[in-house]
């Protein structure tokens, strides 16, 4: 694979972060293996959109991929954005990059030298937190920085299988989307509404179930710094993030079962964050700072996750969930037969 085969995609929906957005693209044009293209996909915002069009008009990005700047052509939200991207991109291999998160240099890279092995359909990264404050809040356990959309204790080191990649860091083969569809419209994120997640989850999985030769890999060498503002490094939203987390895990398990849906969750639950805790409280009584607050915070964070994941099955049985469908970008090549039959019945359809 060349590097010229690298469709890079950014989703953006404010322009409160508009210099993290300009952040973002330049350190896409600064790779060392360069992309064929960064696409910039702007969420129901005229005004961004007409900025950012301003801005690249011309592709005004000396040395590095092509910019072009796109409007949502689905409903508002995260998920379907990307699938607006993954419908334009052109490369063979599409990767997704946070609007509010720059690139190391090699990120590409590494990312996508894994794609020599054809079975390999997803590469994920290693997302680092740029705290606003400039430092890890004492009480805040590594253990939840999924909690700030990043890499946390627990995951795999080096170069490693996983049932998922994290959404804001990871690449696909453009192939993938024509087999099994594109991201589910109804879950995730829309913008600061709701901070829901697991799209990229419950594709992973759809991914498996229907190609289950598939392998998907993180390797935390391709690394992004991801911009944690003053507002997600308080308690409240660590609380409101974990919550919602597990609303979102009850409607992603309802479509791909428990055992799949909560297969890492339970090694997490039951290893990683005890051990966490247990660090905690031995700095507490080493009378180091955060140590309390820490083994608190994981508790917290299990029990709101728990709370939530309840309060989604239980909307799920009175049949009080939200809605969503499999999205399709647009194919670039026919899909197998057996992609042709499985998607139908496993992806192509609205949930039920």
């Amino acid at each position: 694979m060349s590097g010229t085969d690298i469709s890079v995609i950014i989703c953006v929906y404010t322009e409160d972060r508009w210099e993290d957005i300009l952040a973002a693209v330049e350190s896409v044009g600064d790779q060392s293996r360069p992309a064929l293209e960064t696409l910039v996909v702007v969420d129901h915002n005229p005004a961004l959109f007409e900025r950012l069009r301003a801005a690249y008009d011309g592709d005004p990005n000396p040395g590095g991929p092509m910019v072009r700047v796109l409007a949502n052509t689905g409903s508002q939200g995260l998920s379907a954005g990307r699938n607006t991207g993954i419908a334009a991109a052109r490369g063979s291999v599409v990767a997704f990059l946070d609007d509010d998160a720059v690139a190391d240099r090699d990120w590409l890279r590494h990312m996508t030298s894994a794609y020599v092995d054809p079975r390999v359909m997803a590469v994920g990264g290693r997302t680092v937190p740029a705290w606003a404050s400039g430092r890890r809040p004492a009480w805040f356990p590594t253990e939840f920085d999924w909690v700030v959309g990043c890499a946390y204790t627990g995951l795999p080191k080096g170069r490693a299988p996983v049932r998922n990649v994290l959404g804001g860091n990871a690449s696909f083969r453009r192939s993938v989307f024509d087999a099994v569809g594109g991201f589910a419209v109804g879950i995730g994120r829309d913008g600061d509404k709701r901070p829901l997640g697991c799209e990229e989850t419950e594709l992973c999985i759809r991914l498996t179930q229907i190609l289950p030769e598939a392998v998907l890999l993180l390797d935390d060498r391709a690394v992004i710094h991801h911009r944690v503002p003053p507002a997600r490094e308080r308690f409240l939203y660590f609380r409101r993030r974990a919550y919602a987390e597990g609303l979102s895990k009850a409607l992603v398990t309802r479509h791909v079962g428990v055992r799949k849906g909560l297969e890492s969750e339970r090694r997490y639950t039951t290893r990683v964050l005890p051990a966490g805790v247990a660090r905690g409280v031995r700095d507490f009584l080493l009378g180091r700072p955060g140590g309390a607050g820490r083994a608190a915070a994981i508790v917290t964070g299990v029990t709101s996750a728990t709370l939530g994941y309840a309060v989604g099955v239980v909307r799920a049985h009175h049949g009080d969930t939200p809605s969503w469908v499999v999205d399709a970008p647009a194919q670039t090549e026919p899909p197998s037969p057996r992609a042709r039959t499985e998607g139908r019945s496993r992806a192509g359809q609205p949930a039920t």
